[in-house]
This record gives C-alpha cells, structure tokens and sequence, in this order.
C-alpha cells in the first residue's frame, strides 16, 4: 500500500456523518508516520555509528565515531597531521566499524652539518637512521654527538663534525751561528771575517688534524736537515796572554772542556805518528788535526788522533803509562788554543 492511497483511505467524505471517522484516521496516520520516523532514525543511528579503535604514537583508544572517513575521525578528536606524519589506513579511507587506526607523529629536530644547520622532521629510532634518512654520510673520522645509536627525542640537536688528517711536508731554515775566533795575527779589537755563515735548511713532516675544515691540531711526526748550516766565523785580533808555570801564553781563543786520559794500544795515531806525551784526540768536526793548545794540568798538546767516543766539546789526552791515565781520570779544564 503506497501513503497515496493510504491518505486516500483516511480522508474524509464531504458529509456531516464522516467527521467522526475521518479524526480517528487523521491520529492514526500520524500515529503510523511517527513510528516509521522514529523506526528510520533508530536504524539509521545503528548504522552510522561506529566503534573504533585510535592507536596515536602507541597510546590505544576506543571511540565511538560517526564519520564516514578515517579522516573525518582524526578531525573530530582533534589530531592535526604534518610533513611525514603517517596514518594507516589512509586519511581518505572510509570507515568500518571494528577498525584499527595508526596515527604516528613525525618529531622535530635539528641537524647540523657542513658548516650549516637546519630543521627537520623524522619518525626514525636512531640518530644513524635520521643521517640515512637525510642523505648524510659519515667519513671515517667524523664525529657525531649524540652518538649513532641514540633513540630520537623532540627538539634533539643533531652535530656532525667533519674530521680530516692530512700530512704536511714544509721546508724551514735553520739559522746559522756566529763564532769569534781570537788571534795574535791581527791588532788587538780589529776583526775579519773568515767565513760567511749560510743558513741551512731542514724537511718538516706535519700531521695535521682539521674539524670543519679549521685546523685544530699540529704534531711534528719527522724532521730531516737537508743542508746544514754553516757558521759564520770572524776573526778577532786578541792581545790575550795567560801565564802558566812562569811562561806567558798568547792565545787566541780558550774553550772549557772535558778531558779524558788514554794510553798505548799498539797502534799509531790517526795522523800517522806514533803516540807520546803532549798527543791529544779530538773529533775533528770542532777542532782540526794539527791545532796546537795548551791544556792546564796537562801542558802543550797537538790534536794528532781522533776516536769514536771523542765527540763536540771533548778531548783525549795521551799518557804514557795506564796508572797515569787513571789517576788524570775524566775532569772539566780550560784549553787555550794558538794560531
């Protein structure tokens, strides 16, 4: 029966005996539309409501929603999405009742790199994940503060620290020395000189260590003299004279030194000479062979030999007999040298 026909059983004749009867019907039929109404409206209730259940970064809830999408959900309890914020199933996903809805929130943090530093957002575990995650690869000596397995936390500042070692080969100078040199030969405050100095030169290997492109360590790991230096010497006219066992001396320089004492050993010296009193060892790179000195407590004594022990500021002196050598000892004096 279509509402037409049953509005057209209802409706009233034109006569004063169906009054009666068309008011009972005119109840009735509001009486049936209510209920279909309210038959529709409880019906439709049921199918509109859904329960569902909103996981947001790992927190559970149950809702009751009547949105026809998952987004439509998220908007009504409030939960805004940004970049790389995720939702499964999607926002535009209709909803069913009985679903199970995964919101998980990006975290923001920043990243410092490069001599630059920049905002980001990530949902990664770990510090390493979010330098994976942006394309930010590590060098072998880099540093990253926190460390690489560090779990994200919001607002986490993030620093890589770009690490170098390179090796460093230099060249520098080495400056020569001066060195007077006294003599009877000139008048006395007059000088010349007898050789010129020349600077010489010395290879420096540098390991050096660069954060960020600044240096910020310097270790000298070799060194090597490719020339050395040659001093300069100048002579000085010297009126200098010492008295020793009644006689005066000229010199020309005096030297403190350190003197040993040493006897036969069946061999001639390094000049060639067989060795006596008054023969002295002496290296020669500081005192040529053939300078004659005077050595107190020892007395006058011609450089004729050399020895492998016999280095820089120190001489050896010949004794005749071993108990002399031993008793002379090892002892500092004062060496006047002749031209």
């Amino acid at each position: 029966m279509s509402w037409r026909r049953l509005l057209d059983w209802v409706r009233p004749y034109n006569h004063k005996d169906s009054e009666a009867p068309r008011q009972r019907g005119v109840l009735f039929l509001r009486a049936v539309v209510l209920a279909v109404a309210v038959l529709f409206f409880i019906c439709g209730y049921a199918w509109a409501k859904k329960t569902v259940v909103l996981v947001v970064d790992g927190e559970e809830a149950t809702v009751q929603a009547f949105s026809a999408t998952v987004g439509g959900v998220l908007e009504k309890q409030g939960i805004s999405l940004q970049e790389k914020d995720e939702v499964t199933p999607a926002p535009e996903t209709p909803l069913r009742d009985g679903m199970i809805i995964n919101v998980s929130h990006a975290v923001n943090l920043s990243i410092s790199v490069d001599g630059s530093e920049f905002a980001a957002r990530t949902r990664e575990a770990t510090v390493k994940d979010v330098l994976a995650e942006y394309q930010i690869s590590l060098g072998e000596e880099d540093v990253v503060a926190p460390e690489l397995e560090t779990p994200v936390a919001p607002d986490m500042k993030i620093c890589v620290d770009r690490i170098r070692t390179a090796t460093e080969v230099c060249e520098v100078p080495i400056d020569y020395e001066t060195r007077k040199k006294y003599t009877v030969n000139l008048p006395q405050g007059s000088t010349r000189v007898a050789q010129e100095g020349r600077t010489g030169t010395e290879r420096q290997t540098w390991q050096v260590v660069y954060k960020n492109d600044k240096e910020v360590n310097r270790q000298l790991v070799y060194q090597e003299v490719v020339a050395e230096p040659v001093e300069r010497v100048i002579m000085v006219g010297s009126g200098m004279v010492v008295s020793r066992g009644g006689e005066e001396i000229r010199y020309s320089e005096v030297r403190e030194m350190v003197a040993s004492a040493y006897t036969h050993t069946g061999y001639n010296t390094a000049s060639g000479v067989y060795p006596h009193y008054g023969v002295v060892a002496v290296d020669t790179s500081n005192i040529p062979m053939g300078t004659r000195m005077y050595v107190e407590g020892y007395g006058y004594a011609t450089a004729r030999d050399r020895g492998s022990a016999i280095k820089g500021n120190r001489i050896d002196l010949f004794f005749e007999t071993r108990s002399e050598a031993l008793s002379w000892g090892v002892r500092r004096v004062k060496v006047y040298f002749f031209d």
